[in-house]
């Protein structure tokens, strides 16, 4: 009898355990929804945020809101299994449980945020050595990328974000964040790596003289298709080379440029590693 009733208990634990796995997954971000995807759980995702672009399999999805306002009855319509969310999101959390729907949140950060949240949705989802293969991957790759770099580090000024159509109120890339580890797996130096200052700060042109960088790479002002960046691309170049300021300081390597795996903290952080470093080192997009 004993050995009938721990077989019957055994059997309702691994009822339970398949029961537990989710089938039906919301994302609220762009880089949680390339995290779903790379660990090859696409086909459970049935929606995404706003501005979740990647891969192309999202654009038939419903849309959720952002991660910052999420839409909380547009989630609890899907009837998902599992909610993948940011900590930083307004009081989701709450709501959620309030609906009885089982969530899992996520930080951001730099990479050890990027290796955390793999790990964590892999675990909820029950994909944990799926997971651990995927962070082992990553790594291995971002290593391949700085060995060939090489050992001469210009020094890059790297800028997400500008007044369109001007040379005002810039936010470069900051020491302490994301993009700084980025650029110096990609074998380049901070600009502003002494400088002191937050994570994305604020500068004027006339800092940007001050520093004069090697490499500046803009990223701001690119627009959202392909078309348009291919567009701006050259306007926006040439509104730094024709600066007097910028001529005058002799700084002539500018890139302006932009892909969406910069701004995406998640498993395509090897492409934008990949293309900051053919900028830094090549002149050119990979």
């Amino acid at each position: 009898m004993k050995r009938a009733g721990l077989c019957f208990a055994l059997v309702l634990v691994a009822a339970h355990a398949v029961a537990a796995e989710p089938k039906r997954i919301v994302s609220t971000s762009p880089s949680i929804t390339d995290t779903l995807f790379a660990l090859d759980l696409g086909d459970r995702v049935v929606g995404v945020s706003r501005y979740c672009r990647h891969p192309p399999a999202v654009d038939a999805l419903p849309r959720v809101g952002t991660f910052l306002k999420p839409d909380v009855e547009a989630i609890a319509r899907l009837r998902p299994d599992l909610v993948v969310v940011h900590k930083s999101a307004d009081d989701l959390q709450a709501r959620l449980t309030a609906l009885h729907l089982r969530y899992v949140d996520v930080e951001g950060g730099g990479l050890k945020a990027v290796y955390a949240t793999i790990r964590r949705i892999g675990a909820a989802a029950e994909v944990s050595s799926r997971a651990e293969r995927l962070v082992a991957d990553i790594e291995a790759r971002l290593i391949a990328i700085r060995a060939k770099s090489g050992a001469r580090r210009p020094r890059v000024l790297l800028i997400v974000g500008r007044r369109p159509g001007l040379l005002a109120d810039i936010v470069a890339v900051g020491r302490d964040s994301y993009l700084n580890d980025l650029l110096e797996i990609a074998g380049g130096t901070n600009a502003l790596a002494d400088e002191g200052l937050p994570e994305y700060p604020r500068i004027s042109l006339e800092t940007v003289v001050r520093l004069r960088p090697d490499v500046v790479i803009d990223t701001g002002d690119m627009g959202d298709t392909p078309e348009e960046r291919v567009r701006r691309s050259g306007a926006n170049r040439e509104l730094w080379m024709r600066n007097a300021l910028i001529a005058n300081a002799g700084i002539k390597r500018i890139h302006a440029t932009t892909t969406d795996a910069l701004v995406v903290p998640g498993p395509r952080v090897v492409e934008a590693a990949e293309w900051l470093r053919a900028l830094v080192h090549e002149g050119a997009t990979p």
